[in-house]
């Protein structure tokens, strides 16, 4: 029987848990999807190369790839997998849609469970931009183990967070808002920006476990899950902290109370004994492979990483971290924004070295080449593209509020 837990017990769970460091490089990717049209969406089906679909709370299709010892191995069982899902999906008249937010339709939830009806009324008391994250938004998410040792993990942990607004600008893919220019290339990073805690530093220096152990006990609840008939709503404010010290429902957390509490948590980087990388927009077909190649060789090559970690440099004023501004100018602005585009240029020229390095395949190589003459060199992101198509639509295109 789970017992209850103290906060320190807590703590030095959650720093266990969230942290395994270890001599692996597995890689593995999360794929969301908006769908159309919406509705059911069967899942728990067998995808050829071990691939497990979700639904999401707006009926978004999730396909999480099995762990793979390397790139061109993640990338290609991925492949294989997606096909799978888009042809059972083709049988019930439904296709996948790229891009990071539907900017069009009403965010509608479409699962009626306890935990989605109480993020949904979580979310409803601090305005209307987390049921727009819940039941419209679609990311790719890279999952990258955390290092050898402690000091590696701090590197990985510091080397992902100096990424991310480069990552948010070169593969912005959500420009729209009630079917007009949102004024942000990346609409759904800007609502993420919106939500209570998401900005907020979980470590920038010192112990990594202990300072993201005190995060997530100080973090608000969204919900806790109890036994049927009752609802999993919490009292608004309530932490984790406070659930230890106070209890609630008659009772006090366990292990698997604080391990799913961590579950509904949602920074930019997420650990989960490995490293979530959840800032990248979902690209238009198979276009997630890109933002895959370039996240993975940048943190696990060697010789990339640092030019990755000095690319980010004058990003971060000094910090080991970028500040909440770059990450919001990196939504607003993609790579217009000279700074980012000077980053995201060597940054994409470290990781095309790296896979020249790695002897990747060729058709990966040609992959990223691409997009860098597509986009990147030229300072553009895919979301310039629907702008240009978007505008050319609307007679008198006028910039949504948001």
């Amino acid at each position: 029987m789970d017992t209850f837990l103290s906060a320190d017990d807590a703590a030095a769970f959650i720093g266990r848990w969230g942290f395994t460091t270890g001599p692996s490089r597995r890689v593995g990717v999360e794929l969301e999807w908006l769908v159309d049209p919406r509705g059911d969406l069967e899942t728990g089906w067998d995808l050829p190369n071990g691939g497990t679909v979700s639904r999401e709370a707006g009926g978004q299709a999730e396909m999480s790839s099995a762990p793979a010892d390397d790139l061109a191995a993640c990338i290609a069982s991925a492949e294989t997998d997606q096909a799978a899902l888009e042809a059972a999906l083709a049988t019930r008249g439904q296709t996948v849609r790229g891009g990071g937010f539907d900017g069009v339709r009403n965010p509608v939830r479409h699962l009626d469970e306890p935990r989605y009806r109480a993020m949904e009324a979580y979310y409803d008391r601090k305005g209307p931009w987390g049921r727009m994250v819940m039941c419209g938004t679609a990311s790719v998410q890279i999952n990258l183990d955390a290092g050898d040792d402690d000091a590696e993990l701090r590197r990985r942990w510091d080397l992902a967070h100096r990424l991310g607004p480069v990552l948010i600008a070169a593969f912005a893919n959500s420009p729209e808002l009630d079917g007009r220019p949102s004024g942000w290339k990346s609409t759904r990073q800007a609502l993420w920006h919106q939500l209570p805690g998401w900005g907020d530093p979980v470590s920038e220096e010192g112990d990594l476990r202990r300072d993201f152990a005190k995060w997530v006990l100080d973090a608000e609840m969204v919900c806790a899950q109890c036994e049927p008939p009752r609802e999993w709503d919490v009292p608004p404010g309530m932490t984790l902290r406070d659930w230890i010290s106070s209890g609630h429902d008659g009772r006090r957390p366990t292990r698997d109370d604080v391990e799913y509490h961590m579950s509904t948590l949602f920074p930019p980087v997420r650990p989960r004994g490995w490293l979530e990388l959840r800032m990248i927009d979902q690209q238009d077909g198979d276009g997630w492979i890109v933002p895959a190649i370039v996240a993975t060789t940048l943190i696990d090559d060697p010789r990339a990483a640092t030019a990755a970690y000095e690319a980010t440099a004058a990003l971060c004023d000094g910090r080991p971290q970028p500040p909440t501004s770059v990450w919001e100018q990196a939504a607003r602005s993609g790579l217009a924004d000279r700074g980012l585009h000077d980053a995201a240029l060597a940054c994409f020229a470290a990781s095309a070295e790296a896979l020249e390095r790695m002897a990747a395949p060729q058709r990966l190589r040609s992959r990223l080449a691409e997009f860098r003459s597509r986009f990147t060199d030229p300072g553009r992101c895919p979301a310039d593209d629907r702008l240009e198509a978007l505008r050319g639509t609307t007679p008198q295109p006028q910039e949504a509020t948001l």
